[in-house]
């Protein structure tokens, strides 16, 4: 079934990321389907609209217009309020929501009736997360390059160079989660010389970031105890925890940043998911850092914005397989693909499906429809 896919350029500040790319508009249009482009929504990945009319797209002057005119919208962030009253029943939306962090934005969609299918949670057969994993990788080294800088004492850091000099110890640096972000954070960190410690609760993990990672590399199980002992010690923290769907749990208390260092940092790579330092707010690019109790706070809610170019092209990448299946056969292409694609869908028809979502806000869970686009 033919069907028209729009995109709109992203107006959550300071994203500069796109929802498709040029090769990505070629396969949908080879589909079948028309593609919609908001007017310069690849500028800040350096993608002109003329790349995206070679491919195939057509381009739209007006944001509404795109909404108007499409059934299903893919983006890369959440909506924001201004573009709630833009949203249909009928519309599918295919972007990152992060609903457990949002009540306003979980009501508001149960509000739309609008079907909403997030990137975050959809699983493979093996129970990875496919579109949230490359931008993890994307945020999990940026927690370092940004924790780096925040170091330096210009941007209210301790004055401490994470790799040290011969003769001078390297920054100590724990990282909470031992995920795909963690791993990350933990190769760029030991790779410049810092002395890392790594938390996780599940001891298979930790065996096996023991055998991949360098011996400058330390992994703990995560406990409160040790977490608070280690984060005395700690330059740079990095929270890197992810329980998919749901949101993440607090691990740093506002009362442990008493025993911090003063000009000590805290990169919150989970501030999507409500953050796992009890002290975090969302930030952006444009002002990231706050200070609590003489330690500074790095809580920016879109980290891969900033290297829109890449995070863009290694975010569709992973997405393009499964919004075909979608804009072909709507809900019912998606739960086709298996039980863990089907684990994206969160909300439709005013009802949310995802258990870790509804738990977040004490509301019901519905059980998957099958539903299409006709």
């Amino acid at each position: 079934m033919s069907q028209v896919i729009g995109v709109v350029k992203e107006i959550k500040e300071d994203e500069d990321r796109v929802a498709i790319s040029p090769s990505g508009v070629h396969s949908m249009v080879s589909d079948g389907h028309r593609v919609l482009v908001e007017h310069e929504s690849g500028r800040g990945s350096g993608i002109p609209d003329a790349e995206f009319e070679h491919a195939g797209a057509e381009i739209v002057r007006d944001a509404r217009a795109v909404w108007e005119k499409s059934r299903v919208i893919v983006k890369v962030k959440e909506p924001l309020a201004s573009e709630f009253p833009l949203i249909r029943r009928d519309h599918i939306i295919f972007t990152f929501f992060h609903f457990a962090a949002s009540r306003e934005l979980t009501e508001a969609m149960l509000r739309t009736g609008a079907t909403c299918i997030a990137y975050e949670t959809i699983e493979d057969d093996s129970g990875r997360l496919p579109i949230l994993t490359p931008m993890s990788e994307v945020a999990g080294r940026m927690a370092v390059f940004e924790g780096s800088k925040h170091l330096e004492r210009p941007f209210g850091g301790r004055g401490v160079l994470i790799s040290g000099v011969p003769g001078v110890e390297p920054a100590k640096v724990v990282i909470l989660g031992g995920g795909v972000v963690g791993l990350n954070a933990a190769k760029v960190a030991a790779g410049v010389g810092a002395q890392v410690t790594i938390f996780d609760i599940n001891a298979d993990r930790l065996r096996y970031l023991s055998d991949v990672l360098p011996a400058n590399v330390t992994t703990i199980y995560s406990n409160p105890y040790s977490i608070r002992k280690k984060v005395r010690q700690a330059d740079l923290v990095i929270g890197a925890v992810l329980v998919a769907g749901a949101r993440a749990p607090i691990l740093v208390s506002r009362e442990d940043l008493n025993i911090m260092k003063d000009g000590s940092v805290i990169i919150d790579v989970a501030v999507d998911q409500g953050g796992c330092v009890e002290t975090c707010r969302p930030t952006t690019h444009s002002n990231p850092t706050f200070v609590v109790e003489g330690v500074l706070h790095y809580c920016v809610s879109n980290m891969p914005g900033a290297v829109a170019r890449t995070s863009t092209f290694a975010l569709t990448n992973a997405t393009v397989p499964y919004l075909r299946k979608i804009a072909t056969g709507g809900v019912r292409g998606l739960l086709a693909m298996g039980p863990g694609a089907a684990k994206g869908l969160n909300v439709s028809g005013g009802k949310i499906h995802h258990p870790g979502v509804a738990e977040a806000f004490g509301l019901q869970c519905a059980p998957a429809p099958e539903m299409t686009l006709a």
